[in-house]
């Protein structure tokens, strides 16, 4: 199944609900040009052979080192980059999680910010639990709009390396302006730091150097169900900022089933074989939205199991592309 807006009269809806604009005569420099000649010096400080351990103590990411990997280590097994193992994924590529913190490693050693603190330390102190919160940036061209991705790991914890840094650093090369946020597991908690998170970069876009209309919101298993409900309800409805719903929603492998009338255009994706999440689930929610007229594309995959990931090497490599052009479609 796949459903796609055609109507000329919802696509300008869009536009009024959701406060998708591109200002005319814009010119965007091609992303993946930019991502390279601003990549050009980026060395192999890590390899598949580097212990996760090394990583995480490297000095170049000062205290955050820690939050690239599961802050409980209970969910994740191998002790180098190339042998990770995450709680409830599948199909984990090491090549790409070698790119991943080189990447992070090179950008902080060249004095870029890579990770912001979302909370003062007033509020640090005051909720201890706060300290393993954070968005770490992977930045595309200056002025671009932007993304926050979240990953899932069934709100026990966050699984990042395979469910929002592959899709933060994809979609840097594209030039836009991709944000991983690491969160407090539990659904609540979760949500209450992702609309801290986005009222952190609206509060912040000047400096960060972002477009903060029709930002998108991404997200596997949990982390879909979190931006759903991003969707639904607005960042104001989970302690954030008075601030517009998000252009688009891509969610990937969820049984999340609830939604509103008022629900951003949303893309999902699914393994047929998804032990975890049901691809009817998923298909049977994405009909009733197009029944309210609210723009939806879906794709199920033969064989796939749960967490793939950017899906290197099946049938759903090349689905981030897809996602990518819906988005733009709200644009």
């Amino acid at each position: 199944m796949k459903t796609k807006l055609v109507s000329t009269m919802l696509f300008y809806l869009c536009f009024s609900f959701f406060g998708c604009s591109r200002e005319e005569g814009t010119m965007i420099k091609s992303g993946e040009e930019d991502f390279e000649q601003n990549n050009q010096s980026i060395s192999g400080f890590y390899t598949t052979e580097t212990k996760i351990s090394d990583v995480i103590n490297d000095e170049a990411f000062e205290s955050y080192g820690r939050l690239i990997f599961p802050v409980d280590s209970g969910y994740y097994s191998g002790d180098t980059l190339g042998e990770l193992q995450l709680t409830w994924y599948n199909n984990i590529d090491p090549n790409k999680t070698v790119e991943i913190v080189n990447y992070l490693k090179s950008h902080a050693e060249a004095g870029d910010t890579v990770f912001y603190d979302i909370y003062t330390e007033e509020e640090k102190r005051e909720d201890p639990e706060k300290e393993d919160t954070g968005l770490f940036f992977f930045k595309g061209n200056p002025g671009e709009k932007f993304a926050v991705c979240n990953a899932g790991g069934g709100f026990a914890y966050v699984g990042a390396m395979q469910d929002s840094f592959p899709h933060a650093l994809e979609l840097s090369k594209k030039g836009y302006n991709a944000f991983a946020l690491i969160y407090r597991p539990g659904a609540q908690t979760a949500c209450e730091d992702l609309a801290r998170a986005i009222s952190f970069i609206f509060e912040h876009a000047e400096e960060l150097e972002v477009d903060t209309n029709c930002y998108s919101l991404w997200g596997g298993s949990a982390g879909g169900r979190m931006a759903a409900w991003m969707g639904s309800y607005g960042p104001v409805e989970f302690g954030g900022a008075q601030l517009p719903r998000p252009g688009a929603i891509i969610m990937q492998y969820t049984g999340h089933s609830s939604y509103t009338e008022n629900d951003p255009p949303t893309y999902a994706c699914v393994g047929e074989n998804d032990g975890i999440a049901n691809w009817h689930t998923m298909e049977s929610r994405l009909e009733k939205l197009d029944e309210l007229g609210i723009p939806t594309e879906f794709h199920h995959y033969p064989g796939l199991r749960h967490g793939f990931g950017l899906g290197t090497g099946t049938v759903a490599e090349g689905w981030i592309n897809d996602a990518v052009d819906f988005w733009k479609e709200q644009m």
